[in-house]
C-alpha cells in the first residue's frame, strides 16, 4: 500500500503526520512525501518518508499512483496555504482515485460541519491514522 502525506508551508503537519504512521503503521508500508515546497519535503523525509517530490508536477503526477493521500482539508482547496496550493494541484487532489483522508484545519475558510473543532493537532493525527488503519 503506498501512502502519500501532502503538506506545504513549514511542513510540521506533514512531517507529525510521517512520524506517526511510521511508528503506527507495518515498515513495508511505502509512504510518499509531496510537499508544495522543498522544506516541507525535506520535514517529511526526515521524519521517515521513503520518498519525496516537491511542486505541483510533483503532486500532480504522484496523486494518481498511491492508494492513499492524507493531510489538511485545504489540500482540496485551490490557492490554499497561502497560495502554495494551485488550482491544478487542487484538482488533481479531489480527483484522484486514491481515498483521501484530511484533518479539518480551518485554515483555508473552510467549515466542516460537524467537526470537533476543539481537537488538538495531535488528536486529529491520531484519528486520521486510526482511519487508515481501519482499511486494512
Amino acid at each position: 500500500m503506498r501512502i502519500a502525506v501532502i503538506d506545504g508551508q513549514g511542513g510540521g503537519i506533514g512531517k507529525a503526520i510521517v512520524e506517526k504512521l511510521r511508528r503506527e503503521l507495518p515498515e513495508d508500508m511505502e509512504i510518499i512525501a509531496l510537499g508544495t515546497n522543498a522544506l516541507a519535503t525535506s520535514f517529511m523525509l526526515k521524519a521517515g518518508a521513503n520518498e519525496g517530490a516537491t511542486g505541483e508536477n510533483a503532486i500532480v503526477f504522484n496523486v494518481g499512483k498511491v492508494d492513499i493521500i492524507i493531510g489538511t482539508v485545504g489540500i482540496i482547496a485551490a490557492n490554499s496555504m497561502l497560495g502554495e496550493l494551485t488550482p491544478l494541484m487542487a484538482k488533481a487532489i479531489a480527483e484522484s482515485p486514491a481515498r483521501k483522508i484530511l484533518l479539518p484545519l480551518n485554515r483555508c475558510n473552510i467549515d466542516i460541519v460537524g467537526a470537533d473543532k476543539s481537537q488538538p493537532l495531535p488528536h486529529l493525527i491520531d484519528s486520521a491514522i486510526q482511519n487508515i488503519k481501519a482499511l486494512f
